[in-house]
């Protein structure tokens, strides 16, 4: 009889470590988008009423990024300290 606690579980597709690298690398090229938003912005006077749409972009793909490093370090230093 095997009992199902001893068993591994399964990790959803979207929380994999390659699925958090990707979505990382999509959120900075968001994040760098959102930075040329704010130069292209502040240099045209008719634009800087729209700053802070660019402004937005920067602190949600920020804060998508800021989570994402925290899981996979998390995930990293969880592995690591696991006894072999």
């Amino acid at each position: 009889m095997n009992s199902p606690v001893f068993r591994k579980t399964i990790v959803p597709w979207y929380d994999t470590h390659t699925a958090g690298v990707a979505l990382f690398m999509v959120m900075l090229a968001v994040l760098l988008f959102g930075i040329e938003g704010v130069r292209v912005a502040g240099r045209s006077a008719q634009y800087n009423g729209y700053a802070w749409v660019p402004l937005l972009l920067i602190i949600l793909s920020g804060g998508v990024c800021v989570s994402i490093l925290f899981r996979l370090f998390k995930r990293y230093w969880d592995r690591d300290a696991k006894p072999v």
